[in-house]
């Protein structure tokens, strides 16, 4: 017989509380891959000016803050929470 594990399943808020700490952890290499995106416009009749591609850069790093801050405030609540209920990890 083998021995009785835990729970299969996690709870909710410690899986979506890690899912979002993965999407900050990726966050910078999406940004970096997306940064890179100009690089690869060459060729064709219609490629974008520079004036276009500072518009792309500013906004891009524009909407990776903005993402960034909303990710921070969501795992700075979840340590909040976790405090409140004392810290029980499962």
């Amino acid at each position: 017989m083998s021995p009785e594990h835990g729970p299969v399943f996690l709870a909710r808020r410690t899986y979506r509380r890690r899912r979002l700490a993965d999407g900050a952890r990726l966050l910078p290499v999406l940004g970096g891959v997306l940064f890179c995106l100009p690089l690869l416009w060459k060729g064709g009749a219609t490629l974008p000016g520079t004036a276009e591609t500072m518009f792309y850069i500013f906004g891009l790093w524009a909407v990776l803050v903005v993402i960034s801050g909303v990710i921070s405030r969501h795992l700075r609540a979840g340590d909040a929470d976790e405090g409140a209920a004392g810290g029980e990890e499962g």
